[in-house]
């Protein structure tokens, strides 16, 4: 039988529907939608981009001075405008464009998939984030900078097979962002402590939808997801900035990413995959006052989403997402994943 689950972090209705599985075409088939990688030399093999940062390589027997590189994208959703503009349209707002898109190449071999890289690669891709957010974090216009990956076809991935990420900084914060960020701070104002923290307390506690953990985070299948096997990696200490949530911890981030992403490749037959770090906004002098108990409600986080399923009419119109696959039944299932 469907079972209505509430998120709660932002009120969102999930419906988990087991018939819904049974459904033609509902499923994507990974075969199907595997990439067909062309045969055209890869542009991130030999960027002409030119280079904003990168993480030296320190292996003597690597032909590559980099690590890990960051470039400007060369389709970039947002530039940078001489000038940050804001005007009124009627009833209507209006941003001139004004922000920065960059690449971040995560390899300098030609691997498709994060989870084939080293737990050093992977640390070494955190350290890109980390610096260049900070760097970003420099400009007042700045609200919000996201990190994110497409892994595969159905995750809107181009059908190049080498490891890259993105990170695009926006003069305005994001909706979901804006909603996390207010039910965080309901749920502190009447309990007086961090949603996050007691998700992470009672899941440990419960262990149905632990997938996995370590020393400083911890995996975890959502109580109402929006895609099967959706995961979420959430650091055990309190923290809402993920740049000071990392520090000292990039190699220990890097091995329970590399688990996750292990397992579903594993258990899953290389699925599509998006990942998001979800981190509070820029506080500056001036809009700090904006969040005044931030530091205290909001809980930095990473979101691992495979892309096995299709969102059709109902979704788009109503809003619920509806999840075929109970968490309790995906967390334990990748469990059991055998690793190579």
């Amino acid at each position: 039988m469907p079972e209505l689950r509430k998120d709660p972090v932002v009120g969102r209705w999930v419906i988990i529907s087991t018939e819904r599985a049974r459904r033609p075409g509902t499923i994507i088939d990974p075969q199907r939608e595997a990439m067909d990688y062309d045969n055209a030399p890869c542009p991130f093999c030999h960027n002409q981009e030119p280079e904003i940062y990168a993480v030296p390589n320190d292996d003597p027997h690597s032909a590559s001075p980099w690590k890990v590189r960051v470039t400007p994208s060369g389709t970039p959703l947002l530039r940078m405008a001489p000038q940050f503009k804001r005007k009124g349209h009627g009833l209507y707002d209006v941003i001139n464009d004004y922000g920065v898109h960059e690449v971040v190449i995560e390899t300098p071999e030609h691997i498709a998939n994060m989870a084939d890289l080293s737990e050093g690669q992977i640390s070494a891709v955190f350290h890109a984030y980390m610096t260049r957010i900070q760097e970003l974090s420099k400009n007042k216009n700045f609200l919000y900078v996201i990190a994110y990956k497409n892994y595969g076809w159905a995750a809107g991935s181009r059908n190049i097979g080498h490891s890259r990420s993105q990170i695009i900084a926006s003069a305005v914060n994001p909706l979901v962002v804006k909603e996390k960020m207010a039910g965080a701070k309901k749920y502190f104002d009447y309990h007086d402590r961090c949603l996050f923290c007691d998700l992470i307390r009672q899941e440990s506690l419960d262990g149905k939808r632990v997938v996995t953990e370590s020393e400083h985070f911890i995996a975890v299948t959502p109580y109402a997801p929006r895609f099967s096997f959706e995961i979420w990696l959430l650091p055990k200490e309190h923290q809402c900035d993920f740049v000071k949530g990392v520090v000292g911890k990039e190699a220990d981030l890097a091995k329970i990413l590399k688990e996750v992403l292990t397992r579903l490749k594993v258990g899953l037959d290389d699925p599509s995959y998006n990942y998001v770090i979800n981190t509070a906004p820029f506080r500056s002098q001036e809009r700090g006052a904006r969040w005044p108990t931030i530091e205290e409600d909001y809980h930095w986080h990473i979101e691992v989403m495979p892309r096995l399923t299709r969102v059709a009419g109902f979704e788009k119109g109503s809003g619920f997402y509806i999840c075929s696959i109970p968490p309790e039944y995906t967390a334990e299932f990748l469990r059991e994943v055998e690793l190579p």
